[in-house]
């Protein structure tokens, strides 16, 4: 039996204000900004014309690196954002190489409340570095590295109601939590090269990398990166972020791309500090459209081979669709809106998750919020899954701290029915999530 599942998140946060040369906004992976463009450019845009080779390169040298468009088009991977989306970053050139740095270290309290819930203490983010070189005939290579501190919070993850995905000790899932990333997030290579005015063929390589599925990864979406937490869509939507074995191909002709993935489709395992091999025995395919500069969509499928080391006999076919609306609202000021569905399929059935993700960008505040819909079959061993809602209240502040309280969602007539010790009906698995998350962000 498939369970349905429906959080919801209401926030609120306080980011700092940092100098736009020496930080980056959120954890936004893509090659470094081109400041947005004026109205008459944007204009061309929407009309289809095509974009000046120069629209492709920021102030600091950098360019897009997969073609002839504004380099804050890319986002995690080889994905796509809206054109407009805000960048910052500490630049440098050395030897006719841009280069670019970043990080990114939140720390983190985190109360989840009831029976199935935990406390921890833990650290999480990011270091990122990017190495570029554009040739005279317009073709660009790129090498980009990202590790992340956190195996450092354990094996387990933090705790997150209503999430699972992965194991920590090569036996069982984890259930109500949210497992950590690899120390190894991504050591990638890119090259592309122009084939006519606008377009563009390029060739990405990962080990580890991500390949051509979903909507950017959580962590670099404008609409979540301030959000404290994966989303617990998070194993429908973008979980292949992470993958050790990448190859990709792709073109781009003006404002659309489609791309095809081989990758290995097995998941990361527990042992969160090691490089990971495997054959490239998955396939993902994927159209992305910016249709103007606002605008970021995409479709895509993949068929992954024994992603679940846990279930190594059941393979996984997923979909994923989704829209991206970014606009910048003067100053420092922005607003960004991301809808996306996924779905995973397999033989014992199928699974369907939706977000909406919404971000105010207020110069020194960030409001956020989120509200989620998955059906999940791995909440309760044996029963086939759990039910429930929640919501989310959130605050934050970049060198400050955050704050987010799980109030218990509203009682309804499905909520009167019996409950076990554990919070979970015996026919739905409903639960009443609660919850208390502080963070520092440096």
């Amino acid at each position: 039996m498939k369970a349905r599942l429906l959080a919801g998140a209401l926030g609120l946060g306080l980011l700092a204000a940092t100098p736009a040369s020496a930080q980056h906004q959120g954890h936004d992976m893509g090659a470094m900004p081109a400041p947005a463009p004026p109205a008459a450019e944007e204009h061309e845009h929407h009309q289809g014309m095509a974009m000046p080779p120069e629209s492709g390169h920021s102030g600091h040298g950098m360019r897009a690196a997969l073609g002839p468009y504004p380099a804050t088009r890319e986002a995690s991977g080889t994905a796509w954002q809206p054109d407009v989306s805000p960048h910052h970053g500490v630049m440098g050139e050395a030897g006719g190489w841009s280069l670019m740095g970043h990080g990114v270290l939140n720390l983190v309290y985190d109360t989840q409340e009831g029976p199935r819930g935990d406390d921890k203490a833990f650290a999480s983010g990011m270091v990122m570095g990017m190495a570029q070189r554009g040739f005279g005939d317009g073709s660009v290579l790129q090498f980009k590295a990202m590790v992340s501190p956190d195996p450092l919070m354990g094996k387990r993850g933090y705790p997150l109601l209503l999430a699972s995905g992965e194991t920590a000790n090569g036996a069982d899932p984890l259930i109500d939590r949210q497992h950590p990333h690899d120390f190894f997030m991504e050591l990638s290579a890119s090259f592309s090269v122009p084939v006519a005015e606008g377009a563009s063929l390029f060739v990405y390589a990962g080990l580890p990398g991500e390949p051509a599925f979903g909507p950017p990864a959580f962590m670099h979406r404008l609409s979540i990166l301030d959000s404290p937490e994966a989303p617990i869509t998070h194993h429908w939507l973008d979980s292949t972020h992470i993958v050790f074995g990448v190859a990709t191909a792709g073109l781009v002709v003006g404002r659309a791309k489609i791309e095809a993935s081989r990758f290995h489709g097995r998941e990361p395992d527990q042992h969160r500090w090691d490089i990971e091999t495997g054959p490239l025995d998955s396939t993902a395919v994927r159209v992305s459209f910016n249709p103007a500069p606002e605008w970021a969509l995409q479709a895509s499928w993949a068929r992954l081979k024994s992603p679940e080391q846990l279930e190594p006999e059941r393979n996984q076919t997923r979909w994923s669709a989704s829209a991206i609306y970014t606009k910048r609202l003067g100053g420092e000021r922005w607003w960004s809106t991301t809808l996306a569905w996924g779905r995973r399929s397999a033989e014992h059935g199928q699974l369907d998750a939706a977000a909406l993700e919404g971000a105010l960008g207020l110069g020194a505040w960030t409001l956020f919020g989120r509200a989620e819909y998955a059906e999940n079959d791995e909440l309760v061993a044996g029963s086939g899954g759990a039910g429930g809602g929640g919501g989310t209240c959130e605050a934050r502040r970049r060198r400050a701290g955050l704050a987010e309280l799980r109030p218990p969602p509203a009682r309804s007539p499905l909520r009167r029915r019996p409950q076990r010790r554990d919070g979970l009906r015996p026919d739905e698995g409903g639960l009443a999530p609660g919850g208390l998350r502080f963070q520092l962000s440096l």
